[in-house]
């Protein structure tokens, strides 16, 4: 059996099973917490490994909604859930089963209700580590392995959603292209390891930079991409302009030595010229050109606009 006993919530309205159960259910495989109510059930579910139900009171309609809380249809980690129901009650049996629940007749054997709870918490154990790991791969799918922001397909993806929502509600939807001034002088002069630093610490200044619902992506190299959903033009130009004070006030790299600019393209939507997330793309890239061509450490948008624009304070 296991090193450590399942953790088994009792709910027991009467408290009658309790126990009985107490002597059947040894400590070395199951430590058992007591509830009587459904709410006060509710409130224990993320701190137990399974839930064993005994059904007995007058209200059956009580029961029935406290086992449809206890197993929701989402396919996020649940505590296993065990039901003590006597033969003659098929449509209390049934129900369970119906929603994933472990079904125990009444009186049980002793043995048999150790063998089947055990069985049945090992089962959610088990799915329940499964759930995590495909939850990590999930993650490590759309996350650049360096910087830990998103990745370039996700920002693909994400683009197309957006762009379709906004069409669809009439929103304004925004992005950012930001690419690192003169980064491979970085590379060059202090090594590949510093220069992966560099973009560690400027995707963490990004990040502090936009809200939770706003996209921060590595779209290639020393270059990231920012989606801002519900944010028309003059809105992502201060998000623009914080980010660019926030790359400029970075010190980054080994010792905090380093120090480093960026030029920056906005486009936003709706726009006339814009009917497709290509051309949003597209347009940001070219005002990130215009920004580089013009002296870099600036912001450029689309359509052109001399806003924002500053000369460069030094050389990344």
């Amino acid at each position: 059996m296991r090193a450590q006993p399942y953790t088994l919530l009792v709910v027991d309205d009467s408290q009658a099973s309790l126990p009985h159960l107490v002597r059947t259910l040894g400590p070395e495989d199951f430590a058992l917490r007591v509830a009587r109510s459904g709410p006060e059930a509710l409130g224990l579910t993320q701190e137990v490994d399974g839930v064993l139900l005994c059904p007995g009171g007058p209200d059956a309609a009580a029961t029935q909604e406290l086992l449809e809380a206890l197993t929701p249809p989402s396919p996020a980690p649940r505590p296993a859930v065990v039901v003590l129901a006597p033969a003659e009650e098929r449509t209390l049996r049934l129900a369970a089963l119906r929603r994933g629940a472990e079904v125990i007749l009444t009186p049980w054997d002793d043995e048999e209700l150790r063998l089947r709870l055990y069985r049945s918490l090992e089962t959610h154990s088990q799915l329940k580590s499964l759930h995590s790991q495909v939850e990590e791969l999930r993650r490590l799918a759309v996350t650049d392995g360096l910087t830990q922001v998103h990745n370039h397909r996700y920002f693909q993806e994400r683009l197309r959603e957006e762009f379709r929502r906004s069409q669809r509600y009439d929103e304004s939807l925004s992005l950012i292209l930001v690419d690192l001034d003169h980064f491979k002088n970085v590379n060059d002069a202090h090594g590949h390891g510093a220069g992966d630093r560099v973009l560690r610490e400027v995707a963490a200044s990004l990040q502090h930079s936009v809200r939770e619902t706003d996209l921060v992506a590595r779209y290639g190299g020393e270059e990231f991409a920012i989606l801002l959903p519900c944010t028309h033009l003059p809105g992502a130009l201060t998000v623009a302009e914080r980010i660019r004070k926030g790359i400029n006030e970075l010190h980054a790299g080994p010792e905090g030595a380093l120090r480093v600019t960026a030029s920056l393209g906005v486009s936003s939507f709706p726009h006339r010229a814009i009917l497709t997330p290509e051309q949003l793309l597209l347009t940001a890239d070219e005002a990130l050109y215009r920004a580089k061509r013009e002296g870099r450490d600036r912001i450029c948008l689309h359509p052109p606009a001399p806003l924002f624009s500053t000369p460069p304070s030094r050389a990344g």
